[in-house]
């Protein structure tokens, strides 16, 4: 009897997964001997547990730091690799296919036939060519849109950030704040659910998406999915827009897979046109056309909002960011630090000479971070870690630039103000036009 051949998959705790369970799971001419992860703290050494690897894997799967990978291709015997995560550069990837092709072995992908799950009900997905560019407002904004168009029940489904116990989040459903809590969800997880919860939304996540689709088929008559870094959907899509940032131009076409996501998209979506070089739109825009004529290109800004906008004038004030955005999305500023600016602050505070444990790990790690405070808070200590950095930070004020609110999650001994941002289309077509002009006779049956 022929042995199987035996692979790792090269992740960061997301694509790695699905791409397991949706290939892998029950092929018994593979065996999946490890995944490694990287990008996100804390979530190697441990396994992927029995429950969800299925029963050619009684003793679970184990997840290993991919520093380590040239050794585990040794000590299992690997035959290949598959790379299985996201937002990196071309030039990241091929680094690190030099170092499996160097250990003797294949470096292989997983196409998107291969991976997207067929949904019986129609599916409006939203992805972007980097983390940060805007996805989850756009998402959001494209929920309400089919509200408006007449679909009843409209059911979101977010990229996977199974960060806690794998076994119990193998389908999540969050509906209330509730439910927050009962998963224990970090910070990063809160950032994506809390916002649909907010504007009365439902959304699923999780690690099977297979089932989370089966459930999902049952409540939704249209699913939009909420892509994650910039990830390609996990499930068939029948009209996928993606998001651009000309704060970053270039990366349209230097990172995967976003290239991928542009070349896919059907609708591209220029975003924060109000807050860039209009030379660097322009470049934006004819990179997009270089390698999709045809998709329909919105352009769009993401105007910001305070509560109280006169606080800020003439405060110094800690400005906090989305984490990721900060981090492998490779921004030294975000929305705090415009808003900061626009409403008149005398200074942003540089916080860190005053980080503490895992936060001032992370600037050590990203050392192209600017002098903002990005909010981690992948578990307990991290989140603790984040709290004090906060309060020992010597400034009058406090910017929270982030989806979650993180007054509700850690102690903030000064005032803070929350900015919030949405999107909002210039000019014509808007996202309307092009949903209505699609789904909108689906809607009337």
């Amino acid at each position: 009897m022929k042995q199987p051949e035996r692979i790792i998959i090269a992740g960061a705790a997301g694509r790695d997964f699905h791409d397991f369970n949706t290939v892998f799971r029950r092929n018994d001419s593979y065996e999946v001997v490890a995944f490694t992860a990287t990008q996100i703290p804390n979530i190697d050494d441990r396994s992927y547990p029995a429950e969800l690897a299925g029963d050619l894997y009684p003793e679970g799967i184990p997840i290993q730091p991919e520093s380590d990978l040239e050794k585990l291709i040794a000590e299992y015997g690997v035959s290949q690799v598959v790379f299985s995560y996201s937002d990196v550069s071309h030039e990241y990837v091929m680094h690190l296919a030099s170092r499996v092709l160097a250990a003797g072995v294949d470096f292989k992908f997983l196409g998107p036939n291969r991976t997207m799950l067929p949904a019986d009900k129609p599916v409006v997905s939203i992805g972007a060519v980097r983390t940060g560019s805007g996805k989850s407002q756009t998402s959001r904004r494209v929920v309400s849109i089919l509200q408006e168009i007449g679909y009843k029940s409209v059911v979101a489904v977010r990229h996977p950030m199974p960060y806690g116990q794998l076994a119990k989040q193998r389908v999540q459903r969050f509906a209330t704040y509730a439910d927050l809590q009962e998963q224990d969800c970090t910070i990063e997880e809160r950032e994506e659910y809390e916002p649909y919860i907010d504007m009365g939304a439902v959304i699923y996540a999780g690690v099977d998406y297979s089932e989370i689709l089966s459930q999902v088929e049952q409540e939704a008559d249209i699913i939009v999915w909420d892509g994650g870094n910039n990830d390609i959907p996990f499930f068939g899509s029948d009209f996928h827009i993606v998001i651009v940032d000309p704060h970053r131009p270039g990366h349209e076409l230097k990172y995967h897979p976003g290239e991928t996501n542009l070349r896919m998209a059907d609708v591209v979506i220029i975003n924060k046109v109000d807050t860039a070089d209009h030379i660097k739109v322009i470049e934006v825009q004819t990179n997009i056309r270089s390698v999709n004529p045809t998709a329909a290109l919105i352009k769009a800004a993401s105007p910001i909002f305070v509560d109280d906008p006169g606080s800020i004038r003439g405060k110094r004030v800690l400005v906090i960011e989305d984490g990721p955005t900060l981090t492998h999305g490779e921004m030294s500023y975000g929305a705090g630090v415009v808003a900061a600016n626009y409403f008149e602050a005398e200074k942003i505070i540089d916080p860190r000479p005053y980080a503490v444990g895992t936060i001032a790990e992370t600037y050590r790690k990203y050392p192209a971070t600017g002098p903002v405070l990005p909010a981690m808070g992948y578990g307990d200590r991290q989140i603790k870690d984040l709290e004090d950095t906060i309060n020992q930070t010597p400034a009058d004020m406090v910017i929270i630039a982030t989806p979650v609110d993180l007054g509700r999650l850690i102690n903030i001994d000064l005032p803070s103000q929350r900015v919030r941002y949405q999107l909002q289309e210039i000019g014509l077509p808007t996202l309307t036009d092009v949903l209505r002009a699609r789904f909108e006779l689906v809607a009337a049956d």
